[in-house]
């Protein structure tokens, strides 16, 4: 099994040294644990709508425990729609889930404003959060927040099967709807980069998974490159997530200047690579489900090993991650089994060590 090797460099030491070329002692890795830090910490994952101060403690819990390369505040999808006017399911212990739409008819459309992250929802909680998270890391860790994009967020505003018959019956509704989440976007990343921290975009509603390239092309795209140009405007790198299948539109994904792309398990790390790799760093993409929640410490050392093989080389950089978030209950073991199989192949990556590993991992599975 894989030595306990302990990190050599902090994250920003290690950020800082691979974008002047040199030497560090791992590849950056993130295993995107999200909710899961409430284990982690030992709290309800309630009390993170709640508080601020075990959100913020929760992530560091998980930096401390892990020494994963990035902090992010986020708790669910729902929180920008929620400050709207949607209503959200909150479990005592359990991630959010949507209850009601913001509007339940077009005609209210116009009833619909920007939120304010300081008075609406559990926004506050957040911001509150973010300061904690700042004092206690400062400087030796990028910290970051979640921001749900203006497709997906538009879809919660209205029930995500009206949105779809909006596409196609009511576009210009469809429109509204964008436009109206943008601002909102625009206010909350405005108020994370007011923070000190960094705005990262998940915009699930976007995947080829679930709207063709032309329907991304007119209804999202847009919006998210005023989104990012925004982001841009203060300074701040993107980095993007957009689950399921994606390749169809990585490049246009790549053309609006975001730093990094975090990609699917279903999507192709090596296909990424060679696509856009040249542009963007790439994020992926080990299995959070059937590997890193199901599966036994060596089905993600050898996830993992294949992740690295795959996306070692990309010219702009790569990033060991899951394919999105965690399942809450996803066994430590597994999580530390990630992270020691990137220490353990260190950096410059020896490609030959990598295949030797695959291959021994493959023989110990029987596959």
């Amino acid at each position: 099994m894989v030595a306990k090797l302990k990190d050599q460099m902090t994250p920003a030491e290690r950020a800082s040294a691979l974008a002047r070329g040199e030497k560090v002692d791992r590849l950056p890795c993130n295993p995107n644990i999200a909710n899961g830090a409430a284990r982690i910490y030992g709290c309800k994952i309630s009390e993170f709508n709640t508080n601020a101060k075990a959100l913020a403690e929760a992530q560091i819990a998980v930096y401390r425990r892990f020494g994963s390369d990035s902090i992010r505040i986020f708790t669910d999808l729902f929180t920008c729609a929620e400050a709207m006017g949607a209503k959200a399911i909150l479990p005592e212990d359990n991630t959010a889930d949507l209850l009601e739409p913001a509007i339940s008819d077009l005609s209210q459309i116009d009833r619909l404003r920007p939120v304010d992250p300081y008075k609406d929802g559990r926004l506050p909680v957040q911001v509150e959060a973010m300061k904690y998270l700042v004092d206690a890391i400062g400087t030796e860790a990028g910290c970051s927040v979640g921001v749900v994009g203006p497709f997906t967020n538009s879809f919660f505003l209205v029930q995500m099967e009206k949105a779809l018959q909006l596409i196609c019956k009511d576009p210009e509704a469809m429109h509204k709807l964008c436009r109206i989440s943008l601002e909102s976007c625009k206010a909350w990343a405005a108020v994370v980069m007011d923070m000190g921290l960094t705005p990262t975009i998940s915009e699930p509603m976007s995947s080829c998974t679930v709207v063709s390239p032309r329907v991304f092309r007119e209804f999202s795209l847009p919006y998210l490159k005023e989104l990012v140009d925004f982001i841009k405007s203060r300074g701040r790198g993107v980095t993007m997530h957009v689950c399921g299948q994606t390749n169809k539109i990585w490049t246009d994904l790549a053309d609006l200047g975001i730093a990094g792309m975090s990609i699917d398990n279903v999507a192709s790390i090596r296909q990424c690579k060679e696509s856009i790799g040249d542009q963007v760093k790439v994020l992926g993409n080990v299995d959070p489900g059937s590997v890193m929640y199901a599966g036994t410490p060596m089905d993600v050392r050898l996830a993992t090993l294949e992740c690295i093989r795959d996306g070692y080389d990309s010219p702009k950089g790569f990033v060991v991650m899951s394919g999105c978030s965690l399942p809450v209950e996803t066994p430590v073991e597994n999580i530390d089994m990630m992270m020691d199989t990137v220490r353990e192949a260190g950096y410059p990556i020896d490609i030959e060590w990598v295949e030797a590993e695959i291959a021994r991992c493959k023989q110990v599975l029987g596959k």
